[in-house]
């Protein structure tokens, strides 16, 4: 069917957002802006040209600020409207609480970017001056231009999500400054360890190995070479089992052993020094530990949510992965296209064409950055298991045209990853190798129970 008006897809999703906003902000409702602080909250009451109805400054946290709503829902109907529209930014936790107190009035609710509201206030006056009375006044403005958007209802299935996916966030922060902090040491005071193993942080045997000469022997070296090869071998076998191994691997046992006598290092600081890598690594294992509780309590709220199956069912995409994917996003229904979750995530190219000028395509980095950098994570395990993705990166780098750098590849495969878990997460069905090649479905792959 043709398209005689010339409305583009991207007209129609627009046109349909604005619909949805024009329902919340309708001309019949007057609009309360709020700016929101501590202990000081400044309500403004506008119309739609942004006059200033009524002003009042709340001297009360966020969660009292019921009467203010009252109060400014009877300026409101005062000046011949049949409602109010409550808007503000979404900095802190305070917005959410404003939320639940409109939706208890049955109050619309709605949110200005922070960054829209800072480029208002430049082209406000050339004082770019920031006050709580003028930032008010500039939420109601761009509320009353649509320029706003409807925060994410969340259930407390999804809430709980968001919350365990921010705590993973921060163990995962945490747990890589405690690696770092532990090989700068050992670089300074015993560079001979770090050589014992490829990625030492990653072997069971070298953490409990180090662990040994740190704890047992208290970071003296001579001690613990005068134990003997067997003694040693006995002891890192037994916290090897103590942490629910089966086995240490013997030659990063031995290697272990011979940087005993290693004199690399700046022997002044090697006590201490590795009495403080002690004090880190049980910090680091005791981190990793409330990780693994994490991703676990995690996958069981995927499970909770029915969407396991769905999700696990993209070849190189674990429970875990995909748990850190949506406590980011909420649910992906609300997202109207899959690009418009690419673009949430700042994985969306932004195009630069004027007349007959092309410029260079590059990446908008907008969005969530938690969710991008939890897709760039997916990428490398999800490059190697999956035939699909590993195919279409091949064909980025290798093509004879417009050839990606291994980068651009990989962002590549992070948007198509985020494509086709809107997919299958919005349809219901499980990933598809042929129609993630853009090919066409011939059968259709039932959801296990």
């Amino acid at each position: 069917m043709g398209n005689g008006s010339g409305v583009s897809r991207g007209d129609r999703n627009r046109n349909a957002r604005l619909a949805r906003l024009r329902a919340l902000v309708p001309v019949s409702n007057a609009i309360v802006g709020i700016d929101l602080a501590e202990q000081k909250q400044m309500v403004v009451v506008t119309d739609h040209d942004s006059k200033v109805l009524a002003r009042k400054t709340f001297k009360t946290h966020a969660w009292s600020l019921g009467p203010a709503l009252d109060w400014a829902g009877k300026q409101a109907t005062a000046n011949g409207f049949t409602g109010a529209t409550v808007a503000c930014e979404p900095t802190g936790h305070r917005w959410r609480v404003l939320g639940q107190l409109a939706a208890d009035r049955r109050m619309p609710f709605v949110c200005v970017q922070p960054m829209l509201t800072s480029w208002a206030r430049r082209s406000e006056d050339l004082t770019f001056d920031k006050t709580d009375e003028k930032d008010a006044v500039l939420i109601a403005r761009l509320t009353a231009q649509l320029r706003c958007y409807v925060p994410e209802p969340v259930d407390e299935t999804w809430g709980r999500l968001r919350h365990l996916g921010a705590r993973r966030a921060q163990l995962l922060v945490d747990s890589g400054r405690q690696v770092q902090q532990i090989r700068a040491l050992l670089e300074c005071v015993w560079p001979a360890a770090l050589q014992a193993a490829r990625h030492p942080f990653r072997s069971a045997t070298w953490t409990a190995a180090l662990s040994v000469v740190v704890e047992r022997d208290g970071g003296d070296l001579s001690r613990a070479r005068r134990r003997g090869l067997l003694r040693w071998e006995n002891a890192v076998r037994r916290e090897v089992i103590r942490r629910g191994g089966i086995r240490p691997c013997l030659r990063i046992v031995r290697a272990m052993f011979a940087a005993l006598s290693d004199p690399a290092g700046v022997t002044a600081h090697r006590r201490g020094g590795l009495e403080r890598v002690g004090l880190i690594l049980a910090d680091w294992l005791q981190t990793h530990h409330r990780l693994t509780d994490t991703e676990t309590r995690m996958t069981a709220v995927l499970d909770e949510l029915a969407l396991t199956g769905l999700v696990t069912s993209i070849p190189g995409v674990s429970a875990t992965g995909a748990a850190a994917f949506l406590a980011e996003t909420g649910d992906l229904n609300r997202f109207a296209t899959a690009r418009a979750l690419v673009k949430h995530a700042g994985l969306a190219p932004r195009e630069k064409l004027s007349g007959t000028f092309i410029g260079r395509t590059r990446l908008t980095g907008q969005g969530r950055p938690g969710l991008r950098l939890a897709a760039w994570r997916t990428v490398w395990g999800a490059q190697r298991a999956n035939p699909v993705y590993a195919a279409r990166f091949t064909h980025l780098t290798t093509r004879d045209q417009n050839k990606l750098t291994v980068t651009q590849a990989q962002a590549v495969i992070a948007a198509a990853i985020l494509r086709q878990l809107h997919a299958v997460i919005t349809t219901g069905r499980r990933w598809d190798p042929a129609i993630a090649t853009h090919g066409t479905r011939t059968t259709v792959m039932p959801l296990a129970a």
